[in-house]
């Protein structure tokens, strides 16, 4: 049996693609959405967020031989809980993550956190697009919020419990954008000059993750970025290519298929 996290759209790919190679899987997901996705494709799935001792538990309850970590870029507490549970449960810890991208854009400036980013947008004033999602929303409110020309809009998924974090942190509800992507250029374009934006924040969570959309829809707009950067977190080994993280399976969990064994070629 295999932990699998998943937390980006292109997860549920490489989960499909390690079931064909003969192994089982129990997924962990954040959300009930991502849940019923994975469901559909008829995998088994635990919702909910878990801790180190939460995994090492199920290690141990499930007979888990390795933790495929597919969470998203950013999800850096998940990483260090897997990381740390494959030490505790002494079982195999293999990252998947989508390569990252490098951009040239003089209106660009890349920092290291949303902190960062918050202090960056509040020196340059305008109005800021905030597309890094609800998590670390608390994060802008707290320094764009009532500052004198600024106008903060966010853009995040349309769930209940977002709606109710952005009347708790006070954003205007004019000032939401509840929308799920992905998007094109031409609709961040579109958004982009609704608002009048001058500034637009996003994290480098990779092509999937339509950051190329949101950074040509800028460039051609000529609307100032900042990038938050990936957390730097040791995982090892990062694979970014499906072929390769099957291939660490089959080095360390000795139990594909003999059909896996003599079709697939690396």
């Amino acid at each position: 049996m295999i932990l699998f996290l998943a937390g980006t759209s292109d997860a549920r790919a490489l989960a499909l693609e390690i079931k064909e190679a003969g192994y089982s899987l129990l997924c962990t997901v954040v959300t009930d959405n991502a849940a019923d996705e994975l469901k559909k494709a008829g995998l088994q799935v635990q919702v909910g967020r878990l801790t180190s001792d939460d995994m090492v538990s199920l290690i141990k309850a499930q007979g888990i031989q390795a933790i495929v970590d597919a969470s998203h870029p950013f999800a850096e507490e998940a990483s260090k809980n897997a990381i740390s549970a494959a030490n505790l449960g002494k079982v195999s810890y293999i990252r998947y993550e989508r390569e990252s991208q490098s951009f040239q854009y003089e209106k660009m400036t890349v920092v290291e956190s949303y902190e960062d980013a918050a202090e960056a947008a509040a020196a340059r004033k305008g109005v800021v697009m905030l597309t890094t999602g609800s998590k670390t929303l608390q994060v802008f409110t707290e320094k764009l919020l009532g500052m004198p020309e600024i106008q903060l809009i966010a853009r995040m998924l349309p769930r209940a419990d977002n709606m109710e974090k952005c009347e708790q942190l006070g954003l205007p509800q004019k000032n939401i954008v509840a929308i799920q992507g992905p998007f094109t250029k031409e609709f961040d374009q579109a958004l982009y000059k609704q608002y009048g934006v001058t500034l637009m924040i996003t994290k480098e969570s990779g092509k999937v993750g339509s950051v190329d959309e949101k950074v040509e829809a800028s460039k051609d707009l000529g609307i100032e970025i900042i990038m938050i950067g990936r957390p730097k977190i040791q995982y090892g080994t990062v694979y970014s290519e499906f072929p390769e993280v099957i291939q660490a399976l089959r080095q360390s969990v000795p139990n594909q298929t003999d059909k896996y064994k003599k079709e697939t070629v690396f």
